[in-house]
């Protein structure tokens, strides 16, 4: 369950105690589902009885109260309580985990998307800029991937090399008849010319910085190494499909469980790549939360960002991935390339929104 089928889970729990006239308030359009803090509960905490307290008449303990009783029915809830002033703490059916990275593997490059389309229509304008121009076209690719439609207008025709080096879209050109609410992004600096980077490092040159910060569009984006991120995130998209190609030479393949080997408790090397695997499981897990942020913000930089610690959180762990020496592949094994490709799959579909490609072999 993705935290954007979570939120209309606990919706659903809302609408039904409403319905049944244990609570009297409006349903929002969205309820507010991320990762408990550190010392909270569960796999996930929502905030939605503390909003509707007032409007619902109720301390919000007991809204939150109302609300558990019904989410906790709900197909895949173990179990929700209810902490501090009025958090809802929610906790999944079975291994979170393990169920996360099974999504991610059966959804492919579109985990994280929203089907069918929501019937939103958003309407971007930029001015003629090249990096307006890059951002609105990542925007629509990430605002599509959450089910609305988008239309991306330009004060101008945008250059012919935007195209076609860069591959932006716009839709329609020229002033708009009434006013629209404009990105306007720091614009691309002159020099260095970002379009000498070729389309993958020029493109993340301009949207990995937010919209207020100046762009660095220097050679650096173009070195394979561990201080450039884009380098980093292309290079764990290629080592996790690598990764896959050297388990099926050792005769094993993915299989998403346990990344844990009994044999290795108390070993404090295995230890630390346990909670490496966790930072990465956390990182899969909040990449629909990111789509979403991104979409509603019109932030592909959000999305830049988050590949990047994806990346890293991977990196820090893919070498307990395959046997050593003489070892034989494990279940742990077996459960740890499933989260390598989990990863791989995950850094793809965010490349992909981004306009830039993700090579499996670097």
């Amino acid at each position: 369950m993705t935290p954007v089928e979570l939120s209309r889970t606990v919706l659903r729990a809302l609408r039904a105690a409403v319905d049944a006239g244990e609570l009297s308030a409006t349903v929002p359009e969205r309820a507010h589902v991320e990762r408990p803090r550190p010392g909270g509960r569960g796999d996930y905490a929502s905030n939605l009885a503390l909003r509707i307290a007032r409007e619902a008449g109720a301390p919000p303990r007991r809204v939150a109260e109302i609300i558990s009783t019904r989410l906790a029915a709900e197909p895949g809830i173990a179990r929700a309580d209810v902490t501090g002033p009025g958090f809802l703490s929610i906790t999944l059916d079975g291994d979170p985990g393990t169920r996360l990275v099974a999504e991610i593997l059966a959804r492919g490059e579109r985990y994280g998307h929203i089907t069918p389309d929501t019937g939103e229509i958003v309407q971007l304008h930029i001015p003629h800029e090249l990096r307006a121009a890059v951002v609105a076209d990542s925007a629509r690719r990430i605002l599509r991937s959450q089910g609305a439609l988008v239309r991306v207008t330009c004060d101008a025709a945008p250059d012919p090399v935007w195209t076609e080096l860069l591959g932006v879209r716009v839709d329609a050109h020229g002033h708009p008849p009434a006013p629209l609410p404009t990105l306007r992004p720091v614009p691309a600096p002159a020099e260095p010319d970002p379009l000498r980077l070729g389309r993958d490092a020029a493109r993340w040159a301009l949207l990995l910085p937010a919209p207020h910060d100046h762009p660095h569009t220097g050679d650096d984006h173009l070195a394979q190494r561990e201080t450039n991120p884009l380098f980093r995130v292309r290079y764990a998209h290629s080592r996790a499909r690598a990764l896959t190609r050297n388990a099926a030479q050792l005769g094993f393949t993915a299989a998403p469980g346990d990344v844990r080997d009994a044999r290795d408790a108390g070993n404090a090397v295995a230890q630390a790549a346990e909670d490496d695997g966790h930072s990465l499981l956390g990182a899969l897990g909040d990449h629909p939360a990111v789509l979403a942020a991104a979409a509603r913000h019109r932030a592909p930089d959000r999305l830049a960002r988050h590949l990047v610690r994806t990346a890293d959180a991977f990196l820090a762990r893919a070498h307990t991935v395959l046997p050593l020496g003489d070892e034989k592949p494990s279940a742990a094994h077996r459960a740890r390339l499933a989260l390598a490709e989990a990863a791989g799959t995950v850094l793809a579909g965010g490349l992909s929104l981004l306009g830039i490609s993700a090579p499996a072999y670097l």
